[in-house]
């Protein structure tokens, strides 16, 4: 029995390692979704091949981010490359795996932060290349976070509806008077979801923080893209992944920003 204890420190210190682990295989599974998920295929069969040369992928050229550095990003049958893109999901997904648990600790909390976390790497890259937001992820996020919400005793309900209204809420009015004023839609639905499940998660307080970063960030990297393809104003980029990396930003260390600049206008807020 005295062992225990020293057991399950252990077992603590080497945590981060193992979620970097699991992170990585999510990361893969998260690649496979990306790819099938926008066409409707199915993310279970058939088994991933090689879309050069139509060859099923070993299983041992199919370990994350491993087996693309032992091939050297090449197909082993044809020699055709392999996108980086795959290694990098793995690699942001374990590496935000092994983060979370240095943040949230050992709690139920972490489990619906790793959900949220896959779910926020996945819909990314789906919105980089469909510009497309899935309902399914979207609205299931906003289920989830409120129903975590409601079963864990170290988070509040009424914060996470109030995230939902407020990130949701939010998003709908800019784009509802930017269609008044412009005629045109300047955000899609899916934006407004995917905030709505932020708030739903991460609470109330997230969401000025996940605005501001995520706005300054997009215009940065919109305002060099627009150079870059010179289309000015008619530049379009997704707007998913600068909210999703907000509240990555959030979750990681803003919170703190966050806390602090409500209660400069609004003190005692808890």
């Amino acid at each position: 029995m005295s062992d225990l204890p020293q057991s399950a420190d252990i077992v603590m210190r080497l945590m981060p390692y193992y979620l970097f682990v699991f992170g990585a295989i999510f990361g893969s599974f998260a690649n496979v979704m990306i790819l099938r998920w926008p066409k409707g295929e199915s993310v279970v069969t058939p088994r991933s091949r090689c879309p050069a040369c139509g060859h099923a992928i070993r299983w041992y050229d199919n370990v994350p981010i491993l087996s693309w550095l032992i091939l050297r990003g090449r197909c082993r049958d044809c020699q055709a490359k392999i996108s980086w893109r795959y290694p990098l999901v793995e690699l942001i997904m374990a590496s935000l795996f092994s983060l979370a648990f240095l943040f949230v600790g050992w709690n139920w909390y972490l489990l619906e932060v790793l959900i949220f976390i896959f779910g926020l790497v996945t819909v990314s890259f789906i919105d980089f290349d469909h510009y497309l937001l899935p309902d399914k992820f979207t609205l299931t996020g906003i289920g989830i976070g409120l129903l975590g919400a409601f079963l864990d005793p170290e988070r509040s309900f009424l914060d996470a509806a109030i995230g939902v209204f407020l990130g949701g809420g939010f998003l709908w009015a800019i784009a509802y008077f930017y269609f008044v004023f412009r005629k045109e839609e300047g955000m899609g639905g899916g934006d407004i979801k995917l905030l709505a499940w932020i708030g739903a998660v991460l609470g109330w307080k997230a969401i000025p923080f996940v605005i501001i970063s995520s706005s300054l960030i997009g215009s940065v990297v919109g305002g060099l893209v627009a150079l870059k393809q010179k289309k000015g104003l008619k530049t379009m980029i997704p707007f998913g992944p600068y909210l999703a990396l907000g509240a990555v930003l959030y979750l990681f260390g803003g919170q703190w920003i966050a806390s602090w600049y409500i209660h400069l206008f609004i003190p005692g807020v808890n």
